[in-house]
């Protein structure tokens, strides 16, 4: 089931539980997912439940300037499981690079149509070999709080935004 017959129609208001949001992430992190449910129960006691989320793998790097790119699949109750592409630059006081398994909770998000937007952050990084981090992403009400577990070396601070597509692009902007 891909969603895509009524992709403009507004989302209920069914959410995901933690227990749900924790199982998901065990299953695909595996074996790095050990800081997982302490990063997720912080984000349900600051958000509560999510209606929608991301499981996907990204790549970043930078060197004042930075850019990450990804894609996965985002899950939503009753509008159906859609491939997802996001990108996005940053600039700070960060250096290095990472891989990373991502899953994004995504909270009021009204219809599909409103993740095509970019969303603006501050990110921070310290680790050396791996790390799970979380980062909190707005758009006027959506919120999306990504968590990643990633293999790497980076080391810093920054702000930038990621850009939601339904397509693959190479253009962070």
């Amino acid at each position: 089931m891909d969603g895509r017959a009524d992709q403009g129609s507004a989302l209920p208001p069914q959410t995901y539980g933690e227990d749900e949001i924790v199982t998901a992430g065990h299953q695909f992190f595996g074996s790095v997912s050990g800081g997982l449910a302490s990063v997720v129960e912080r984000a349900f006691s600051q958000f509560g439940e999510p209606n929608g989320y991301i499981l996907g793998e990204e790549g970043s790097g930078a060197f004042v300037a930075g850019a990450r790119f990804g894609e996965g699949h985002l899950y939503t109750r009753n509008a159906g499981t859609h491939k997802i592409f996001w990108q996005g630059p940053s600039v700070g006081w960060d250096f290095g690079g990472d891989g990373a398994r991502t899953m994004m909770l995504v909270y009021d998000l009204p219809s599909i149509e409103a993740i095509y937007n970019r969303f603006l952050g501050v990110n921070g990084s310290a680790y050396l070999v791996g790390g799970v981090g979380m980062t909190v992403l707005t758009n006027h009400d959506i919120v999306v709080v990504p968590v990643r577990a990633g293999v790497g070396a980076r080391l810093g601070i920054n702000m930038g935004y990621l850009k939601f597509t339904d397509k693959p692009t190479w253009n962070p902007f």
